[in-house]
Formats: C-alpha cells, sequence, structure tokens
C-alpha cells in the first residue's frame, strides 16, 4: 500500500488539471503575446483563469499576476514594495515563524539597511496583537504575516492584524502568505484589509512552477523581474499559460466542493490524532487549549514530535512501508536543520530533532490513516529500544 502524507510539501495533481494542462501544451501552445490566432487562443485561458481567481477572491482581474510560485511572490511583494516606497520608510514586520521565501528575503532587505522586526509567536504559533500594534511606526512601510503555518498549522489573525494595520497607519501595506491556506480557507482580501496575497499551483492539485500574486490596485510596487513588459510591466517573461490554466482549473474543482472538502479534512485530523494520542511519549504540536480536537488550526497539518526517536529515522522506517511524511519544511528538508517554527514555539532540542508532519488531502482516505497508524504503532517501541542500545 502507498499512502502519501506530505501534502503540505506537494499534491498530486487533479485528473481534470493534466488534461487541460496537457491540451494547452499539445493544441493551444501559442504564445499570448503573438497577434495571430494561436496567440488569441493562449491568451483567451489567461483571461479564463484570471475571471476564477476575481471570482474566488472577490477582486478585480487587473489585480491578479501569475508568477513561477510561492517563492517569487513572495520575492515579489516585499522586494517590490521594499524598493518601491522607501522614502517613506525602511522599516519592516514579519513573524519568527515564516516560510524561508519571506525570512531570507527579509534577510536581505536588512542587508541593504532595511530594519525588520520578527514578531514572537505564543506556544500555539499564533501571534500577539499587542506585539503587532507596538512594533508599528510611522516607518513602516510593510507588514508580512502568513495565514497558515506550513510546519504546524497554526493560523494568525489575519483580518485582526489587516484592522488594526489601516486603523494605525493607512499607508503600509500588509502582504499575506498564503501558500498552505489558499484553496483551504476562504480569504477575501478587501475585506480583510490585504494588500497583496501570495499562493501556489501546486499545494492545491496544480501543476509545479506557477503562482499567484494579488496586488490592489493602490498599492505602490516596483518589478523585480525585467524584460518584454508583460502583465502591465509587473512582471514580465512569456506566461505560463498551461500553468497558469492548471492552477486556475484547481482552485475551481477546490472552491466548487469546499464546505465539503474541509468537514472531510477535519474528520481526518481528529481522527488520526486521536490514534496518535494513544501512542507512549508522543506530543501533537500547536494544538489550541480551546480546540483538542484540531480547531482553530489547519484542517490538513499534523505536527507529532516523537520523543526517543529521530525524525529522519522514523521517516524511513514509515517509508519502508510505503508512506510518505515530512520531518520538517519540504523547502529546506535536504538541509536539516532545527525547525525554526518549532523553536520559537520553545520546544526542546529533543522534540526538535524527533517531529514528523502528516499533512492530508482530499485523496486521503481512512484507510489510509489506519495503516499509517498500525505502523507507527508497530515501529516506534522497536525505533526506541534500538535508539536507546545505541
Amino acid at each position: 500500500m502507498e499512502v502519501y502524507l506530505d501534502n503540505s510539501a506537494t499534491t498530486k495533481v487533479f485528473p481534470e488539471v493534466a488534461e487541460l494542462v496537457t491540451k494547452i501544451m499539445c493544441e493551444d501552445y501559442g504564445n499570448p503575446s503573438s497577434l495571430h490566432m494561436k496567440g488569441v487562443q493562449a491568451e483567451l485561458h489567461l483571461r479564463h483563469a484570471k475571471e476564477i481567481f476575481a471570482r474566488i477572491l472577490k477582486v478585480d482581474e487587473k489585480e491578479l499576476f501569475f508568477t513561477s510560485g510561492g517563492t517569487e511572490s513572495d520575492n515579489m511583494a516585499l522586494m517590490g514594495c521594499a524598493l518601491a516606497n522607501y522614502r517613506r520608510g525602511k522599516h519592516l514586520i514579519t513573524t519568527r515563524i515564516e516560510h524561508p521565501a519571506v525570512l531570507n528575503t527579509m534577510k536581505q532587505l536588512e542587508s541593504v539597511g532595511y530594519r525588520v522586526t520578527y514578531l514572537p509567536v505564543d506556544p500555539y504559533g499564533r501571534i500577539s496583537l499587542e506585539d503587532l500594534q507596538h512594533a508599528l511606526t510611522p516607518e513602516t512601510i510593510l507588514v508580512s504575516i502568513m495565514h497558515t503555518n506550513n510546519e504546524i498549522g497554526s493560523l494568525q489573525p489575519i483580518e485582526e492584524a489587516g484592522a488594526l494595520i489601516k486603523r494605525i497607519n493607512p499607508q503600509t501595506l500588509f502582504h499575506v502568505d498564503a501558500v498552505q491556506a489558499f484553496g483551504k480557507a476562504k480569504i477575501h482580501p478587501r475585506r480583510m484589509g490585504i494588500d497583496m496575497l501570495s499562493a501556489s499551483g501546486h499545494k492545491i492539485h496544480g501543476p509545479k512552477g506557477v503562482g499567484l500574486l494579488y496586488i490592489g490596485d493602490k498599492v505602490k510596487i516596483n518589478p523585480i523581474i525585467h524584460g518584454g513588459g508583460q502583465q502591465m510591466n509587473l512582471r514580465s517573461g512569456t506566461d505560463n499559460v498551461p500553468g497558469v490554466a492548471g492552477f486556475a482549473r484547481a482552485a475551481e474543482l477546490l472552491y466548487g466542493h469546499y464546505e465539503e472538502d474541509m468537514n472531510k479534512l477535519y474528520r481526518h485530523k481528529r481522527y488520526f490524532m486521536e490514534g496518535v494520542r494513544g501512542l507512549d511519549g508522543v506530543k501533537i504540536n500547536g494544538l489550541l487549549p480551546e480546540g483538542p480536537d484540531g480547531q482553530g488550526t489547519a484542517p490538513h497539518i499534523v505536527s507529532v514530535s516523537v520523543n526517543g526517536v529521530r525524525s529522519e529515522v522514523l521517516l524511513h522506517a514509515l517509508e519502508e512501508d510505503g508512506i510518505y511524511v515530512s520531518a520538517g519544511s519540504a523547502c529546506a528538508a535536504r538541509k536539516p536543520q532545527p525547525s525554526v517554527t518549532l523553536k520559537a514555539l520553545g520546544v526542546d532540542r529533543a522534540a526538535l530533532e524527533s517531529t514528523i508532519r502528516f499533512s492530508f488531502s482530499v485523496y486521503t482516505t481512512t484507510e489510509e490513516l489506519d495503516y499509517t497508524l498500525r505502523a507507527m504503532y508497530d515501529k516506534i517501541p522497536i525505533l526506541r529500544k534500538y535508539t536507546r542500545r545505541g
């Protein structure tokens, strides 16, 4: 049996998406910048994709820009706004548990003279609005806060943060990394005070190599890629028509039966956590005191620390049974290092080295979860004995 529980890293493409992408690559393969019929056909796919995303996010089509993925979207938002607004100030705010696409971009901006405040989080991975309020200054030009943490599934108070930022300084821009949230949460940037929002195709059963950046029409931003002037001169480069169309189709499918899918994911999360709690020396990270069944956290992520068993050892032991999980963020998984998120939560070193992330999708079944739990019950006691002898 093969069980894929690493859906926060990437997802299986929907068959309808693969079919559409193949059709465009083989039939409607024109360059959308071309004036002939092949170009017009390609352009129609881009327009249709924008219509879908605009409807889901409740924004204007002209506010949507396509990128190569979540990392580029984050870079475009942060670098582009920092460059365009530096005369107003050079202070930026983010959190300590952001994705490397944000944290490393912030470090780059610090190296060229910007000042960055990194907000702490509580033991459940949430920022304090009071800390955010104290951090805001007249010099603050941008705040970037992720919607859903990719390692433990904590959710930030995005709408409240947006209202707070706009009340204190309406000119301060608010960027939200929604790469783990899009497709699993209803996000309406205008209503939530969000000026820019990043999303990625391969996290929602779409193709790899395509992302989205919503940029509100009043946002002042500079391009970070220069070339032929595509996408209103903000993101040059030949449009990835198959990727964009596939991404839009995946979003349309997910949001088409959103309630059903979210209920299913939360049921799976509760079921799996119930099984995990029967193991000795195991802790589930990021659960709220008022929501031990997973309420108030992402529906698809369960972070588990297994006392006495190193993450990579358990990962490969499960892999032997065809179960695929993650030892942390896949974006840095081949560079073994302590989790920034877990360190920010105050997790001790032993737990830092023994944490596994399970992440579900609409394809996940109860049978797969049962199979995984049986493997954990069989393997963890044996691995602990082996570790003690070593």
